[in-house]
């Protein structure tokens, strides 16, 4: 099977990222970027992410999450931490984020160091969550072979059963990470693909080095 992709083209041309125009703190432009891509282009789902980490086999590997919260402290998101994710962070805590926002043909990627955010944290975002999304993290051993989907919903129809009318606690193998940042790239499309790269590095004393990069 083979498909030539060479002749797929798009010129981009909705926006600029000028130097001057940049903040000496990167959140900030994070924020206002993610700000107006879920005000004006809302067929993005604004807050997926991709997480990149390195695994036991020493592989990268990437999948979307949802993002939950940012400060200016970093990026948190939820998920199982026996879960293939959670193991190659506990072997290596140096990941990637990345966004795609392709309505507003901008990216934003970002390196940094994963760590478990307070227990009370991830307390009080599974209490916030539906439901069914809290029996679902209890059911699913995430990333673990299963026998079959069938499986998995009868795990899931018992767990109702056994905990109707009950409050639900947070299992402990589940919660947040917060990714804090040492570099974080904006990348804004422009045409003839000589596009805008402005670069965040984090210094040791805890500024932040902005530099244009080469498209």
């Amino acid at each position: 099977m083979e498909k030539d992709l060479s002749n797929y083209r798009k010129s981009y041309e909705k926006g600029e990222l000028l130097l001057q125009d940049a903040p000496e703190n990167p959140m900030e432009l994070f924020q206002k970027w993610f700000y107006e891509v879920d005000q004006f282009f809302v067929q993005d789902e604004t807050n997926a992410m991709t997480v990149s980490t390195i695994g036991l086999d020493g592989f990268p590997k990437s999948r979307v999450v949802l993002l939950k919260r940012y400060t200016y402290e970093g990026f948190i998101f939820y998920t199982n931490y026996n879960s293939e994710k959670g193991k190659a962070i506990a072997y290596n805590p140096n990941v990637c984020l990345s966004f795609f926002w392709h309505g507003a043909e901008r990216q934003v990627i970002i390196k940094g160091k994963a760590e478990k955010i307070a227990e009370n944290l991830s307390d009080g975002y599974f209490e916030s969550r539906p439901r069914g999304s809290q029996l679902g993290a209890i059911a699913s051993n995430q990333s673990d072979v299963i026998e079959s989907r069938e499986a998995l919903e009868n795990k899931l129809h018992a767990l109702e059963q056994e905990l109707e009318g009950k409050e639900i606690v947070r299992p402990k193998h589940w919660g947040g990470y917060i990714v804090k940042p040492v570099e974080i790239e904006f990348w804004q499309g422009r045409a003839n693909r000589l596009h805008d790269r402005i670069r965040y590095a984090l210094q040791p004393d805890y500024n932040w080095k902005i530099d244009r990069l080469s498209p």
